[in-house]
């Protein structure tokens, strides 16, 4: 379980250092630097604000046809029809493999359609495509845990508050999981 952690991070690490030699900075790009420095100055109640604002970042395409995608996924998952919402997210991700939000959404009809390992699976995509993406590692963090395997999580939850010193979410998630991992131990 650790090795695959760690082979993980440094996929992503190599992803990271390659990104950041070989790609022009782009628009959206330089918004998302500028959220991410506010989202490391501020307070609880800005930093909640500021992810919404990162979020919305993340789900824009650039491409009305992965957008009209996305939109109809996300009205299937509104409507609690993931396995529908799977296959718009499933043609986006064809047409789109390097949008990380496809991958992110598909991890989530996936998840809701109690299928673990094909959403742990795009979840690292998506974090193979985007390091920075705090919601698909607090989705992994809360699939690691189910399938056993706390350490991992936890070790997720420090990632997150690394990104989003201020989350409570991450915060108390991991606070949780520490008790419990101390009092196994004990």
């Amino acid at each position: 379980m650790m090795v695959h952690l760690f082979r993980f991070k440094c996929i992503v690490a190599a992803l990271v250092l390659g990104l950041g030699l070989s790609l022009p900075v782009v628009a959206q790009t330089d918004r998302l630097d500028q959220l991410f420095a506010e989202l490391s100055q501020t307070d609880e109640e800005g930093s909640l604000r500021i992810e919404q604002q990162i979020i919305s970042e993340w789900s824009k395409s650039g491409s009305a046809s992965i957008d009209l995608l996305l939109r109809r996924g996300q009205d299937a998952l509104d409507d609690g029809a993931p396995d529908a919402a799977l296959d718009h997210f499933s043609a986006l991700v064809d047409h789109a493999p390097e949008f990380a939000e496809g991958y992110y959404l598909r991890a989530t009809s996936f998840y809701l359609l109690d299928e673990i390992g094909p959403a742990m699976a795009d979840l690292e995509e998506v974090l193979t495509r985007n390091p920075r993406h705090f919601e698909a590692m607090r989705g992994l963090a809360v699939m690691m845990e189910e399938t056993g395997r706390p350490e991992g999580a936890l070790e997720l939850y420090d990632m997150i508050l690394d990104i989003v010193p201020h989350s409570a979410q991450a915060r108390d998630e991991r606070a949780r999981l520490q008790q419990q991992l101390e009092g196994q131990a004990i």
